[in-house]
């Protein structure tokens, strides 16, 4: 399959901000209270650079809270003016963008229902023109990275210059312990191909969880993201919107303490290209490592509640099914169907192992007929 990439086009890239860049504040902004509270709190910290709140909110369903509207860039407004903290929003239209710049919003995003539709990101694009604002684009929803580089080269093709990309997750169907499935395949190919691109990760949407946002945070930062953007609200059991996603500013406090910073992902200058690539090659080996642990251990626990039913550990309808599964996502990914095949055997064979008794495995795992049929 031939890469999706064309010959990076970031090259003049700079957002102009330190790095790492700790983007922080409510899912939405509710009242000007609320927005002066979670950026009086944010400053004492010490440690953020911007505040994000939601002005205008896209909802699947009508009914529920859809932002304060253009009132709420004023509350922005006086947050900046009181703490010095640079203020951001998401914009889903050129009308967004109007507004945001008449009230000097210093930094935009576009969001992940808004990424993946050319003609809104065209528009958003032919709106900025011209201006020098941050943009940054969030990932689709679904895990299509032509569409995630596609918006970003809109917006570099229209003059902008100080872009970056937010991983948040993406929707799938596999059930995951995540809201949104981190995927980190994905962003780490967006970086392979553009280095100079700048990544950050917003751990909220992944987790979907306060409590699991902490390992999302540190996994991106040991892939080499540039910061984090986090949802922080001043009381979330309150919040009007994603309430269980949102830490507190004392809870927040707390995880960046936890957190180890990286250091910035060596320039081609500083060392060779090829071992930049590698180091990817062996954060991405590591990974899958842990996965498959992950997932013989579930087996191992699939193999004694069989045990105790009197099941028989061979489940060809099952397998039939994962099979067919992973082949119709290999040809979504460009990835060899008889590569896949071979891989999901060999992992099928590990599992009937890790299930069986200690007196039947070898005999099972030496019997491709029987190992191929299900688990």
């Amino acid at each position: 399959m031939n890469s999706p990439f064309a010959p990076a086009p970031f090259a003049q890239w700079s957002l102009g901000l330190d790095r790492p860049l700790v983007i922080a504040g409510p899912c939405s902004a509710e009242s000007e209270e609320q927005v002066l509270a979670t950026a009086t709190k944010l400053k004492a910290d010490g440690r953020v650079q911007a505040l994000r709140a939601g002005v205008w909110k896209p909802r699947t369903r009508p009914g529920s809270f859809e932002g304060a509207g253009d009132t709420a860039l004023a509350w922005l407004k006086r947050a900046k003016e009181e703490t010095g903290l640079l203020v951001m929003t998401e914009v889903a239209t050129p009308e967004h963008v109007e507004a945001c710049l008449k009230a000097g919003i210093d930094m935009l995003w576009i969001g992940a229902r808004t990424t993946p539709n050319p003609f809104s990101v065209q528009a958003i694009a032919d709106a900025l023109q011209g201006t020098d604002v941050p943009v940054l684009v969030k990932n689709p929803i679904n895990p299509d990275l032509h569409l995630w580089t596609g918006a970003l080269e809109r917006l570099h093709r229209a003059g902008l210059r100080r872009l970056a990309a937010v991983h948040r997750g993406f929707n799938w169907f596999e059930r995951t312990p995540y809201r949104n499935s981190p995927m980190w395949e994905f962003p780490i190919r967006l970086k392979a191909a553009h280095p100079e691109l700048e990544l950050l990760c917003d751990p909220s949407h992944i987790a979907g969880h306060a409590e699991r946002i902490g390992p999302v945070a540190q996994q991106a930062l040991d892939l080499g993201f540039g910061g984090l953007m986090v949802e922080v609200h001043p009381d979330p059991a309150v919040a009007r919107s994603d309430a269980e996603q949102q830490l507190s500013p004392a809870a927040f406090s707390a995880l960046l303490d936890g957190l180890i910073f990286r250091e910035a992902a060596p320039t081609a200058g500083m060392r060779d290209r090829l071992e930049e690539l590698r180091d990817l090659i062996d954060q991405l080996d590591e990974e899958i490592a842990q996965k498959l642990g992950t997932r013989m251990d579930i087996a191992e626990r699939i193999g004694d509640h069989k045990r105790a039913h009197q099941v028989a550990i061979l489940q060809p309808e099952r397998w039939d099914r994962i099979m067919k599964r992973q082949v119709r996502l290999a040809h979504h990914l460009g990835l060899s169907e008889a590569f896949v095949r071979e891989f999901m055997d060999a992992i099928h064979r590990e599992s009937i192992r890790r299930q069986s008794l200690e007196g039947a495995a070898e005999a099972l795992v030496g019997s491709p007929s029987r190992s191929s049929k299900g688990e």
